[in-house]
């Protein structure tokens, strides 16, 4: 019928004439919610993982202005029980909230076009309330008196308003807007049947209390029952991966990482599910080619901003991050107000809203979830204004250098400061934590190289390859780590199992690294050799 009221299909119409990977199984959830206590739902996760391609699919599904059983009777949602008895049978209220980012007055605007749509189809909507608080709520109410349906809002990057450097009047104006909708026991009653709300952020909070408490919220750090629909499945991306030819292993180092708690009701137990970036995933089967695609990203626009916040700790936990360390984070304070974080575990539990963090709910931990979003925060990293994450980076550059030089003695001193300056005591204290000192040390590395952990090869598996990028003519490098043993151990064992062998295909100059740790001395030794 309008733009904003009772839009038509084509949105998704266009999104399934493409390589679309079915997703409609979220409609059955919001199904079980309409007229239900829970019908107020909101669900946010990080830029790029399909938050529009889900609301297009639900204002297709349910709204009066438009048919769309065509569209979805071959989809998953055509073999839901409650298929027919929803299909296209609400009022529907679809914003998407980037559309309003020129409007001095947010919440105003977005009334006024509502209205406009409400009173071209029912000129008497609200009549007599002109001007009045409750104009807006009177006019929808009218509709669906008129119409004997009630309204399904579908918002789409609610938060869109409150990311941006707005005053707080006028944010704050936003979320009240949406509490008169949504708070208001006699209009919510009588004239929502649900809303589904998305975007990056969680509802905001003032002070203890959430601003909209009545909604049921699912994060990317908690999305239950939404896991399945936050991004792409491991069964879904080898779908794609086989049909567009792809190597799985690529896509899962590139872009995998993402473990969301999960309840599956199937067979009734708890599990944590593996996710995917969609955008990234989609892009690299549509180029067939394997890369960073989060650079233009409006998330990315701000990410030096928060790796150069002065919060003690931050840039040392980032740069551990970077090299594989899982770091500890608390996230229950953070008040979901990126414009006034105040401290670590706010800027990373941000982090993890934006995706450039995984979060383990088990150990409490944060963790860079694969080898995209390294590219991006070592870009990051290495274009802080920050003094000690800037000497981190020179440093890393000098590693670099020493190893293609086969500077045995400069390694171990590089690696011996990075250990000493980048990692806390209490990490001496196993292999594990010698692996993520290196790796944070040759963060430099993502300038050159592809990163494989574990590489299968000879008789065993590598510590950690770095395999030049096309066309970069530095050598590759196998590095093998041995924490408490002779110093000769670590090159040995490269040597006797044959490490080099998984990368002489690649016909390149090879580099073997063996690097050892001495508890006892806290000496590390490097042991450097041409395969």
């Amino acid at each position: 019928m309008g733009a904003y009221v009772n839009p038509g299909n084509e949105g998704f119409a266009g999104i399934v004439s493409g390589d679309y990977v079915d997703k409609t199984g979220l409609i059955g959830l919001v199904n079980g919610v309409i007229g239900t206590p829970n019908k107020l739902v909101a669900v946010t996760r990080p830029r790029r993982f399909g938050k529009t391609f889900a609301a297009e699919s639900l204002v297709a599904y349910y709204s009066r202005g438009c048919d769309s059983r065509a569209l979805f009777e071959g989809l998953d949602i055509g073999r839901d029980p409650g298929f027919g008895e929803h299909l296209n049978a609400y009022n529907v209220v679809r914003l998407d909230m980037t559309a309003f980012r020129g409007a001095p007055d947010v919440a105003g605007e977005v009334g006024r076009v509502i209205l406009k749509d409400l009173r071209s189809a029912l000129p008497s909507a609200g009549a007599g309330n002109e001007g009045h608080p409750n104009e807006l709520t009177s006019s929808l109410t009218d509709f669906v008196d008129a119409t004997s349906r009630r309204f399904v809002f579908v918002i789409d990057e609610w938060d869109a308003p409150l990311r941006e450097r707005r005053s707080k009047d006028s944010q704050k104006a936003w979320v009240y807007f949406l509490r008169l909708l949504f708070k208001n026991t006699t209009f919510t009653a009588k004239a929502v049947a649900a809303c589904y709300m998305t975007g990056i952020l969680p509802i905001v909070r003032y002070g203890t209390q959430s601003a909209l408490s009545d909604f049921r919220e699912y994060t990317i750090l908690a999305p239950d029952a939404y896991a399945p629909y936050v991004g792409f499945t491991e069964a879904e991306v080898e779908g794609l991966a086989a049909r567009r030819g792809m190597d799985m292993a690529d896509l899962r180092r590139w872009y995998d990482g993402y473990e969301l708690p999960y309840f599956d009701e199937g067979k009734r137990r708890h599990e944590r599910l593996r996710c995917y970036a969609p955008y990234s995933v989609m892009e690299a089967c549509r180029r067939h080619r394997v890369a960073s695609y989060w650079a233009d990203s409006e998330a990315f626009g701000s990410l030096r901003l928060y790796v150069d916040m002065d919060f003690d700790g931050l840039q040392q936990s980032i740069v551990q991050a970077v090299g594989g360390a899982a770091v500890p984070v608390s996230v229950g304070t953070f008040d979901n107000d990126i414009h006034e974080l105040t401290s670590r575990d706010d800027a990373l539990t941000l982090l993890c809203h934006l995706g450039y963090l995984a979060y383990d709910e088990g150990t409490r931990t944060a963790r860079v979830p694969n080898e995209e979003v390294r590219a991006e925060l070592r870009q990051a990293v290495g274009r802080s204004r920050h003094a000690r994450v800037a000497a981190i980076v020179r440093e890393s550059d000098t590693l670099l250098e020493a190893t293609w030089d086969l500077d045995e003695d400069e390694v171990a001193a590089a690696l011996a400061r990075a250990h000493d300056g980048g990692c806390a005591h209490q990490f001496y204290n196993n292999e594990q934590a010698l692996r993520a000192v290196v790796r944070a040390a040759y963060i430099a590395a993502a300038d050159h190289y592809a990163e494989v952990q574990e590489l299968p090869s000879g008789r065993g598996v590598a510590d950690i390859a770095y395999i030049p990028r096309r066309g970069d003519p530095a050598p590759a490098l196998l590095v093998e780590l041995k924490w408490n043993r002779r110093p000769t151990a670590a090159l040995g064992q490269v040597l006797e199992r044959d490490y080099a062998r998984a990368l002489r295909e690649w016909g390149g100059p090879v580099l073997l690294v063996g690097v050892t740790y001495d508890p006892k001395t806290r000496e590390h030794t490097c042991r450097i050799e041409e395969a």
